[in-house]
């Protein structure tokens, strides 16, 4: 039973209590209170317990509900770190990949000066060559022409 009807019963049985004449007192059964009294402390302990166990109940959801709040923020935190991590590697990786152009852009820069120096230096070569060639070719030439040129003045003398 509840312990606000038992206390409801006790202001009833006071209310309703015949009056002492001349007093303000009134008479109650003795019984009657005793057997509400015994009702109360039945009632209050498992009233009690009752409470407490609410109580409990309410501290173990409290409990639960900040230990996944906690594992919630854990969870974001983790991820923002990941996010910001991630980026900073496609930053970095970015950077990277701009030294590597760049890099490569002053390197070909040098393999093609270098072989233009190169192919130069291989012309050069050539045309001191053909030079020399061209003038062992008129060489040779002028010397044909220098026998053609004795033997028709031999074939004139014999004539």
């Amino acid at each position: 039973m509840d312990v606000l009807v038992l206390i409801d019963k006790l202001d009833e049985i006071v209310n309703n209590a015949r009056p002492m004449p001349m007093t303000d007192k009134v008479m109650i059964e003795r019984e009657e209170i005793y057997d509400i009294l015994d009702q109360m402390r039945t009632t209050i302990p498992e009233e009690i317990k009752q409470a407490r166990w609410i109580v409990k109940e309410r501290q173990e959801m409290l409990a639960e509900a900040k230990a996944e709040s906690d594992r919630i923020v854990k969870e974001a935190n983790d991820q923002a770190e990941r996010l910001t991590s991630e980026q900073e590697v496609v930053k970095m990786a970015e950077r990277n990949a701009a030294q590597i152009m760049e890099d490569a852009r002053a390197r070909e820069r040098e393999i093609r000066l270098g072989a233009e120096d190169y192919a130069d230096e291989v012309l050069e070569t050539l045309e001191v060559n053909l030079e020399k060639f061209l003038a062992a070719v008129r060489r040779g030439r002028e010397r044909l022409q220098g026998k053609t040129g004795e033997e028709s003045e031999e074939a004139a003398v014999e004539e």
